[in-house]
Order: structure tokens, then C-alpha cells, then sequence
């Protein structure tokens, strides 16, 4: 799957055309096309990479999981912190922190 095809599945799952996300991430849509035959830009890449919340790896087809090295999933974070021994103002940090990841993907759909 090349670049292009993998920002392509990107915008089907969050049912965005390219045209759309070539306006949110400040570009121009014919960028995003001429990636079916020419390498992006590494400022281009990390747009639509930042935008997806996906590592650049994963998106020039290096890796097959998207996730940015390092980076885990809010749901598994929030299900370990139960039962330990946080303070009050732990757990609120904690539950604003899920809150704006929840948001965040909110706006990115």
C-alpha cells in the first residue's frame, strides 16, 4: 500500500474526503495526488500524520501500526489507574486528560 493509499483508507475510516482534508491540514488537495507518484514533503507528511494521530513510519508503509512508538491507548491507561492509590487531584487530572483525547477525536472526525 503506498502513501497515498494508506492517507486515502485514513480519511474513508473518518469519512473525510481528501479535498476536506487537504483544507483542514492547510494544503492543497493536489499535494495529497501527486503522492500516487511522487514522495511527500516531510512537512506535508507530518501535517497529515499529526492530523491522524498516526506515526510517519506507518504511513510511508515502514510499519503496519499506526500508533506513534511510545504511544498508548487512553482506554487501557484509564482501566490501570482503578484500585491504585492516586489522590483526588490525580484522578481529576487523569479523567480531564481522557476527556481531551475524547474531544480531540472528536474533532479529527
Amino acid at each position: 500500500m503506498t502513501t497515498f493509499d494508506r492517507v486515502k483508507k485514513l480519511a474513508d475510516d473518518r469519512k473525510i474526503s481528501l479535498t476536506e482534508l487537504a483544507k483542514r491540514v492547510d494544503m492543497g488537495v493536489n499535494s495529497l495526488y501527486k503522492w500516487k507518484t511522487q514522495k511527500p514533503a516531510v512537512d506535508k507528511l507530518q501535517k497529515i500524520a499529526d492530523y491522524f494521530n498516526v506515526s510517519i513510519d506507518y504511513l510511508l508503509g515502514r510499519t503496519d501500526d499506526p500508533k506513534i512508538q511510545g504511544q498508548y491507548d487512553i482506554d487501557t491507561i484509564a482501566a490501570h489507574h482503578d484500585g491504585e492509590d492516586w489522590t483526588e487531584e490525580e484522578l481529576r487530572e487523569i479523567e480531564r486528560f481522557k476527556e481531551f483525547v475524547r474531544l480531540k477525536r472528536k474533532q479529527q472526525e
